[in-house]
């Protein structure tokens, strides 16, 4: 059995390939190849954090993959630590037995998370991007932002956040990341601005306005990864061409997507799954016209694949 820690695992990953094996990953899922169970949660107090328990199979693979993530909200300002946490466990498939325990400290699943923003992009997002408005100033923040730089060569960066002094360090690493970073003070303002939007909030209230949304938007909502989260304006799935999901059923039960499917704006049949957009060019982009949604809630087929790609490499 393996132990790897988070240095190792810093030094041993291919980002590129990583990306590869992400959409293989997505294109298996939305095939029916993946064994994905229910994710588990245990909620504690809003102050305090989440965890989260996924776990999966790809059909014929060697090893099975079981990931506890969590995000401690006070981490950082109470302890001075990472507000993500998590580790991963990698198993034989014929055997059951222990195979690798990556100790990656969450950073595993925000490199997936980023990663899945940027193949949404990849296939959704106009061909000229000519603004990134990123929501939130946290890791997601920071990770969607750096692995767009794989699509495109836009490096203008507008962020909308509330707490001001987040607002200063996001701007200051970023403009050191090699964007030009400007601070708008309305979710108005960040849409005027861009044609490409990530949301990575913890919201639970709609952040972002239907009018406010321009057309030839794409719109990667991240934060809505749990039940009772919320960053959207239900009414942007009713302006939107394409309704892009990574899970169906999972999105459906408490991705963004849940809202606009209460309150009877769309249905199942007006969903695509990321896998399937990956191999469909119809599913793609086809104007520069159009407005685009993601909705990415993680799936665990992202856990089994970024864990490989640490292993295998």
């Amino acid at each position: 059995m393996k132990v790897i820690n988070i240095k190792e695992i810093k030094e041993s990953l291919d980002i590129e390939r990583a990306v590869s094996l992400q959409e293989e990953g997505f294109n298996l899922y939305s095939k029916g190849k993946v064994t994905v169970p229910p994710v588990g949660y245990m909620n504690f107090s809003e102050d305090v954090g989440e965890v989260h328990l996924k776990y999966g199979w790809i059909e014929g693979d060697d090893v099975f993959v079981v990931k506890i993530a969590g995000a401690f909200y006070q981490n950082l300002k109470k302890h001075g630590l990472a507000s993500v946490q998590g580790i991963i466990l990698v198993f034989d498939a014929k055997t059951g037995q222990t195979r690798a325990i990556l100790q990656d400290e969450g950073y595993l699943t925000n490199i997936r998370t980023a990663i899945a923003g940027l193949v949404a992009a990849k296939y959704l997002a106009p061909k000229e991007v000519t603004g990134i408005g990123i929501l939130g100033t946290g890791v997601q923040a920071r990770l969607q932002a750096e692995l767009l730089k794989l699509h495109t060569n836009c490096r203008t960066l507008w962020v909308c956040g509330r707490d001001q002094n987040k607002i200063k360090k996001y701007i200051h690493d970023m403009t050191a990341a090699g964007f030009n970073v400007s601070s708008v003070q309305s979710t108005s303002e960040l849409c005027k601005n861009c044609n490409l939007l990530v949301t990575t909030t913890s919201a639970k209230q709609p952040l972002i306005d239907a009018k406010d949304v321009q057309l030839g938007t794409h719109i990667t909502a991240v934060g809505a990864d749990a039940p009772g989260k919320q960053e959207l304006d239900p009414g942007i799935f009713r302006l939107a061409d394409i309704c892009a999901v990574d899970s169906k059923s999972q999105c459906l039960d408490h991705g963004e997507t849940y809202h606009p499917y209460q309150a009877g704006i769309l249905t199942p049949q007006n969903l695509v799954e990321l896998g399937d957009v990956i191999s469909d060019v119809k599913l793609q982009r086809q104007s520069k016209e159009q407005i685009t949604i993601a909705d990415l809630t993680g799936i665990s087929v992202q856990d089994i694949q970024i864990a490989k790609s640490v292993l295998f490499s």
